[in-house]
């Protein structure tokens, strides 16, 4: 594999970090600017917003630049998003840094997987993806929890500083090493990528991916008060308990993966969204236990990322079939409903937490994730009654 690979996956290493790491570093935020929970949650959720406007929408805008032009401007955008994070004497200015921020993630990883089959021969092209969506595993297991131990130990502000180096180090390394004539498709004309708006099947699809991101992160975003208030950590424990999330993380990732190759992506959801539910429900009851929590939280891992490679797959799949001229812009749209879920989940948990309590983000988000549940069956018996209807 080409060392160019690296350098995309040095970069999507930076930004994982930056997403998550903001979630065991609310209390923190909160205390410091002096703002409650719920707005400190907003920093989720404004970032995750910035990532589903600058999916589709600059990606679009930036379809006929040079990749590599693309490349380097957003990872400057990502450098300078992380370092106003560092500078930011105020809640609105931090505000303005994560918006920044999320749009240069929401472009990097629209054109990444572009950009690394590009340095690899076609029969190498699903490695070449892997090894840089690694970068992303990797942000949840180490960059996620080392982050969160900074923040804590010198400082939120530090976090986006080391954040903000990794990013320059990965900008310098793209720049070094990625050639500039990488081969690019056509980009897909207004009408083509309007299509994907107006197919029925596919909104389904953005709909269970939008809704199960969401249940998850109801309660997943104000996870570090949860177990400082609610199961009695200190603020230190919280890193590890990080940890031990992000290694559930990848397992479940890989895991659900291969469920989808084996049974289907609609049979590998439905399992996955039923054991998420479950979980989440009983979250509201374990959180009080510091080992039931723990373990409940080790479980939680692995189910609330495992859904990632069947929706991602599933789209594909349905957009081969109903707009076979936007394959890629369907895709990208699915990346921004992920994280329109995010944002939806994040502000709701926000609500729930001032008008009910912290624990009641765990049961309200566990029915959420019902109902994608019961879209994702929705979708399976229209798969059906297609393949019935071309008999």
């Amino acid at each position: 594999m080409p060392i160019a690979l690296f350098a995309l996956t040095l970069s999507a290493f930076a930004i994982g970090t930056t997403e998550f790491v903001i979630v065991g570093l609310v209390p923190t935020i909160a205390q410091d600017l002096g703002v409650s929970l719920p707005s400190a949650g907003l920093l989720v959720s404004l970032y995750a917003l910035g990532v589903a406007i600058g999916a589709p929408v600059l990606t679009a805008l930036t379809g006929r630049w040079q990749r590599k032009s693309v490349l380097l401007a957003v990872m400057s955008l990502f450098v300078v998003g992380n370092l106003l994070a560092w500078m930011a004497p105020t809640y609105s200015s931090l505000i303005t840094a994560r918006i920044l921020t999320g749009l240069a993630h929401g472009v990097f990883f629209s054109i990444g997987s572009t950009i690394a089959t590009s340095l690899v021969p076609r029969e190498k092209e699903a490695s070449a993806i892997a090894i840089m969506f690694t970068g992303l595993t990797v942000a949840l297991v180490t960059g996620v929890p080392l982050g969160t131990w900074i923040g804590q130990n010198f400082g939120w502000r530090a976090t986006f500083m080391v954040v903000a180096a990794l990013g320059l180090i990965a900008l310098i390394g793209s720049a070094l090493l990625v050639p500039k004539n990488l081969k690019q498709a056509p980009p897909a004309r207004i009408a083509q990528q309007l299509s994907v708006l107006t197919q029925p099947r596919l909104l389904l699809v953005y709909a269970m991916t939008a809704v199960g991101y969401g249940g998850t992160f109801t309660a997943f975003t104000f996870l570090a008060p949860i177990l400082e208030q609610v199961s009695g950590f200190e603020s230190g424990a919280i890193g590890l308990i990080m940890l031990v999330y992000g290694v559930s993380v990848a397992v479940g990732n890989i895991w659900g993966g291969r469920m989808a190759d084996r049974m289907g992506p609609i049979k590998a959801l439905h399992i996955i969204f039923t054991a998420l539910a479950l979980v989440l429900l009983a979250f509201t009851f374990t959180a009080g236990n510091q080992i039931a929590a723990v373990i409940t939280i080790l479980i939680w891992g692995a189910f609330a990322f495992g859904n990632v490679p069947g929706l991602q797959v599933y789209v594909v799949q349905l957009a081969e079939k109903y707009t076979p001229q936007a394959v890629d812009v369907a895709s990208g749209l699915n990346i921004a409903a992920f994280n329109v879920g995010i944002a939806l989940g994040s502000i709701l948990g926000g609500v729930v937490i001032e008008r009910m309590t912290l624990m009641d983000t765990a049961w309200i988000g566990a029915l959420i994730v019902a109902l994608a549940l019961v879209l994702t069956r929705l979708s399976g018996f229209l798969d059906k009654r297609d393949q019935l209807q071309t008999i």
